[in-house]
Order: structure tokens, then sequence, then C-alpha cells
């Protein structure tokens, strides 16, 4: 595949003989945002919390007002890590447009897939650096945390760690007896991993996979809209021979409820038909792809 040759972003500049090399960071976190600003700032600040700290976070913005520049801009000097802002016209549900765009603009060669409505527990990032390996992909696991909770964290629940604690959890609305979160100790984390009878699939909340792997199967299916379209990229993924490798009990996140006023009639059943397509043929690229954007000039803030 061509290298993006156009592709720019604000942070690069011209390296001088005394300049030392620019140095990757191991991690490039991307996820998407639409006109929700709160849950973006509590997502951000989970990312604060992170035991690790070379990473980098690419909020990948389908067309937000500017309500989500704003917050994005107060908080980045807050932020221990580089905190970058990919933006695109509003033109419907285009997270997979965005999501390739961003991807050539990442400076890593691991990438991290979650949502902008998704609190990562503070060893999120570890997990998914520890247990890469070549081959693979990475799925992790999530909470689904009902509305009334969804607003009843603040940003030092986030940061105190309250936010993804099970006990707190439940004491303030979490019905669900969710295992996932009551696992304390590694050894049991992995245990539960290696003999889950869950099927290693790629959701986009929680999801990991090397770059050059993406890039092979030409990353999102661009006439994919809501609902599946991280699954039928983790089946091109198959289909080139990149398995999917279970951590659901390791590396959590836990999902802010909302509405979704972007989900129309006949997405599902689109991509339904796409994702068949992609299984019948055992299809490992898609001519929608990042390739699309490779003579773009792209551009990230921060």
């Amino acid at each position: 595949m061509r290298q993006c040759s156009q592709t720019k972003n604000d942070d690069q500049e011209p390296r001088t003989n005394n300049q030392e090399p620019k140095k990757m960071p191991k991690l490039t976190v991307l996820f998407s945002t639409y006109n929700e600003p709160k849950w973006l700032e509590w997502t951000l600040w989970g990312y604060a919390t992170q035991t690790i700290r070379d990473f980098e976070v690419m909020v990948v913005d389908d067309g937000s007002r500017d309500e989500t520049r704003a917050v994005i801009e107060r908080l980045r000097p807050q932020m221990p890590y580089r905190l970058r802002h990919f933006w695109q016209p509003d033109e419907g549900y285009q997270k997979c447009k965005g999501m390739n765009r961003a991807i050539l603009l990442s400076e890593s060669d691991y990438l991290v897939f979650s949502d902008g409505d998704c609190i990562p527990r503070a060893d999120f990032l570890d997990w998914h650096l520890r247990l890469r390996e070549p081959g693979r992909y990475l799925t992790g696991g999530y909470c689904k945390l009902p509305l009334d909770l969804s607003h009843k964290i603040t940003q030092d629940d986030i940061i105190s760690g309250r936010a993804t604690d099970y006990a707190w959890l439940a004491a303030n609305g979490l019905e669900r007896h969710t295992l996932k979160l009551r696992v304390q100790r590694d050894w049991q984390r992995r245990w539960l991993d290696r003999f889950t009878t869950v099927k290693p699939r790629l959701h986009g909340h929680n999801a990991s996979a090397w770059k050059a792997d993406v890039l092979k199967v030409n990353g999102w299916d661009e006439r994919m809209q809501y609902g599946g379209q991280d699954l039928e990229l983790g089946e091109r993924l198959n289909n080139l021979g990149i398995r999917g490798k279970t951590i659901r009990y390791s590396a959590i996140c836990v999902h802010l409820e909302h509405g979704r006023g972007y989900r129309k009639p006949g997405m599902k059943e689109k991509n339904d038909a796409i994702r068949a397509h992609t299984r019948n043929t055992r299809s490992a690229y898609t001519p929608f792809g990042i390739d699309k954007h490779l003579d773009e000039s792209l551009e990230a803030v921060g």
C-alpha cells in the first residue's frame, strides 16, 4: 500500500541537524464522537488515569458543533498524554470515514479502538499493551451503565477510580452483577480470558490491532453506517489470518448511556448485507476504505 505522502498534522516541523528524531508513542487510541461533549470529557479524564503514559489519543469528530472543540481545547493542557482532534464535516453518520482518515494521522504502530462514551479503567491501556502479539487483534470487555447512573458520575469519581469500581457502581444503581468488573486479581483475569466460551469479535468500544494489519485490509468499510461496522472489520482481519484474542476480563471500560439520534432505518439491514458478503466471499480487503484518502491533505489539531 502506498504511503500517504500528503498527510500532515500541526505537530510536524522541519528537523534540523541538532534535533533528535521524534519518538513514536507506543499506542494510538482512536474513538469517534458526535455532539456528546459531556461524555467526551469524562472519557478523556479516564485516559488521564492510565497507569501508562506513552500514548496519544485521537478524537475522531464526525461533524460535532463547537462545544466539542471547546471541551478538547480546554482539557488539552490538563491531560498527561498527547490529545489530538480530527474533525470532518457533518454528512450524516460517517464514523468509518473518520476512523480511516485518523488512522492515517496516527503516529504509533499499534491502534486501540474505543468510543467517546466509554470510560477506561486505569489499567485499560496497560493490558492492551502487554497482551498484544503478532498475528492477533485483541477484543476487550465493557459494562453498560443505566442512564441515571451515567449522569451521576463526576470527574472526581473518574479520577479516583470509583467510576469503574464494581462496589461503587452497584451501590449507585448498577443492577447487572457483571463478573468482568468483580474480578480483582490478574491471574483470575488471565484465566477467565483463556477459558471463556465467548467468541472473540472486534467490538469498536474496546479492541486493538496492529496498524499494519488494519492497513492490509484497507481499514473500515465506508459504505457502512451504524451497526456492526466494527464486526465487519474484524471479520476481514480473520479472513487475512489475523485471529481475535479475547481480553474481556482484563481490559475493561464502562459505557455511558445516551440517546442515538444518528441511528436511522435501514442502516442495520445494509450493514448486515455487507457483512454477509464479506463472510461468504472470505474477503480480507474492502475497496471502500483507507486508500480513498491517501492523496488527501489531512490535519489533526494537537
